[in-house]
């Protein structure tokens, strides 16, 4: 027996976990999208470290991110611009 840990793709941001044990087949319920690919497939160290339970439908990978998701990229891409003009404005001012 090997001990393991289990947890979703949100609660995994920000970590790199050594060896990671996947399985991203439809669930039976809710949808899968390409941001939770992409952040499950990104904590390993490497594709080496990656290990797939079972086939997938390759689908997946092509589809459209959520219109929802898109415009919180964007929302965060102005709020970061709109940052950096602050912080440039602030240091020329003193």
């Amino acid at each position: 027996m090997t001990a393991a840990y289990a947890f979703t793709d949100y609660r995994s941001q920000d970590q790199t976990i050594s060896y990671v044990l996947m399985d991203i087949a439809q669930p039976p319920s809710g949808t899968l999208n390409p941001f939770n690919l992409y952040v499950t497939l990104s904590r390993s160290s490497g594709h080496d470290t990656i290990y797939l339970l079972r086939d997938f439908d390759e689908r997946l990978f092509l589809s459209a991110h959520s219109t929802d998701l898109l415009a919180e990229d964007d929302h965060l891409h102005l709020l970061d611009e709109e940052t950096r003009k602050w912080r440039v404005q602030m240091v020329t001012d003193n």
